[in-house]
């Protein structure tokens, strides 16, 4: 890859610009020069051109499906994730359904408040922020209510950095005759949800997270059956998948304004997410981010949250170090001097803190992240970044 002004080309990636820190977070995540410059031309909205970037972009993603019978089509949002699960919801799960939630973390939970919003039915497995939901207990839920009609499980949970069993979900819903959504907002093309390995009606995910893209939008991948199903069943005017799939059908545009600058970006990312090989590619380099990271941080004396099993490669929440000279928010300041910004912890158990391993970095950065955080604690006179005993005790009881 060229270097370009302000930034350095090491190891294959250009280091931000300066003044620019990485972004240690599940998106929005440090993105590659190319993506930014992309960004530099004006588009109209109603243009030819723009309208046949839309038709590549909804290609290209159905492509990561694995959809080959031409059952799925891909639906683009304006907005952030949160929309986008909200328009799944509101759109696939009738007005007479009901929804079962799969939380661990606080998008599970958002998903449930989301459907109080909606004030539609459904009801919750709270599995708290240490374990996924399992197909056992889905299987028993739904053989508990026969009014569930839908499931929505969270692939990876990013206030814990929990990667849930999908596939093993998905096999318990079908096997009782229910239908499931998946929200795969950070882990949609770096880990694999071909709809020929793990069955779903929708997924949803967005533009900033493993694809590499800025914010602005997202996108709804749906089986075409369920599309037209979802004809007259939303709550919102914006928030519709089926009109907004119908008039991209009809007019190759979107219903409303579409975030032009934003649409190009991600464009040049699926081009280099396709380059780098596909999910297979990115997958790898994310689970080397995160092994790499982990090994450095444990043995500086952090430990995480998640038993080995349970860590995605996406983000990992490490507990703050029970060290009384440990102030997360000065830790916080240290590395971000240092050009690292890191994430806060989302959990109300235990005092926590995160690293994301997505982005447009690889190894090398991540042992600088390590050295940095080696450096701040040495700033911050912490002898020990070992946990408190009790949140440990806490963190094996749960998983018991």
């Amino acid at each position: 890859m060229r270097a370009t002004t302000g930034t350095v080309t090491t190891g294959g990636f250009e280091t931000p610009a300066k003044g620019e820190p990485y972004l240690l977070t599940p998106g929005p995540l440090t993105t590659s020069f190319a993506v930014k410059q992309a960004m530099l031309r004006d588009w109209g909205s109603w243009d030819g051109d723009f309208r046949a970037m839309t038709a590549d972009m909804r290609r290209r993603l159905l492509a990561l499906t694995g959809d080959t019978r031409g059952e799925f089509d891909c639906v683009p949002m304006q907005g952030s994730g949160s929309f986008c699960v909200e328009a799944m919801l509101g759109s696939f799960v009738p007005r007479d359904g009901k929804l079962l939630v799969l939380a661990n973390g606080a998008y599970g939970l958002r998903a449930a408040s989301t459907m109080q919003y909606l004030n539609r039915a459904y009801t919750l497995i709270d599995k708290g922020d240490y374990l996924p939901p399992r197909g056992d207990e889905v299987a028993a839920a739904l053989d508990a209510d026969r009014s569930i009609t839908h499931v929505i499980a969270i692939h990876c949970e990013t206030s814990s950095g929990i990667l849930n069993p999908v596939a093993e979900i998905s096999q318990a819903v079908y096997a009782k005759g229910r239908k499931l959504l998946v929200d795969s907002m950070s882990a949609f093309g770096a880990v694999a949800l071909d709809v020929n390995e793990i069955r779903y009606e929708a997924m949803v995910s967005s533009a900033n997270k493993c694809i590499e893209g800025v914010p602005g939008f997202g996108f709804v991948i749906a089986k075409k059956s369920e599309l037209e199903a979802a004809k007259g069943r939303s709550h919102s005017l914006s928030l519709d998948v089926h009109a907004q799939w119908a008039t991209m059908e009809k007019t190759g545009q979107w219903r409303f304004t579409p975030p032009t600058h934003v649409v190009a970006a991600f464009l040049e990312a699926l081009r280099m997410h396709e380059a780098e090989g596909g999910v297979e590619a990115r997958g790898a380099r994310y689970r080397r981010n995160r092994d790499v990271m982990v090994e450095g941080m444990r043995g500086l004396g952090f430990e995480t949250l998640l038993s080995e099993r349970w860590l995605s490669p996406i983000i990992v929440t490490f507990f703050c170090p029970a060290d009384e000279n440990f102030v997360f928010e000065r830790f916080y300041e240290l590395m971000k001097e240092k050009g690292f910004i890191i994430y806060p912890g989302k959990l109300t158990a235990v005092e926590s803190f995160r690293i994301g391993c997505i982005g447009r970095m690889d190894e090398h950065v991540m042992r600088r992240v390590v050295q940095a955080a080696k450096e701040s604690l040495a700033q911050m006179d912490v002898k020990d970044a070992a946990p408190p005993r009790a949140a440990l005790a806490e963190r094996a009881k749960l998983a018991a």
